[in-house]
C-alpha cells in the first residue's frame, strides 16, 4: 500500500493539495489496517487524514534545497521505463 505514496518535494509544479490528501489518506490506510473504517471509527480516521495532511504540507513547504526542481513528466517517463524493466510489456 505505501508503494502508492510518492516522492512530491522538489518537482515543478509543486505539489498540489489533492496530493498531500492522498498520500496522507494512504499513510492513515496503512498505519490502521482499515481501507475504509467503520462508523466507529469514521470521525477520528478522517480527522488523522487531515491532520496528517496539514503536518505533510507544512513539511513540504518548509523544506529547501539547491537542486533544481524535478519536472514530472521526466520522472513518470523514468518510472514507466524501470517498470517496463521489471514487468515487460
Amino acid at each position: 500500500m505505501c508503494r502508492n505514496i510518492k516522492t512530491l518535494y522538489n518537482f515543478s509544479p509543486p505539489a498540489t493539495d489533492d496530493e498531500v490528501h492522498a498520500a496522507a489518506l494512504q499513510f492513515v490506510r496503512k498505519l490502521s489496517g482499515f481501507q475504509s473504517p467503520s462508523k466507529a471509527n469514521e470521525q477520528v480516521f478522517h480527522q488523522a487524514i487531515e491532520e496528517v495532511s496539514a503536518v505533510a504540507r507544512k513539511l513540504l513547504d518548509s523544506l529547501v534545497t539547491n537542486a533544481e526542481p524535478r519536472n514530472r513528466e521526466v520522472e513518470a517517463e523514468k518510472a514507466r521505463q524501470r517498470n517496463l524493466q521489471r514487468f515487460g510489456e
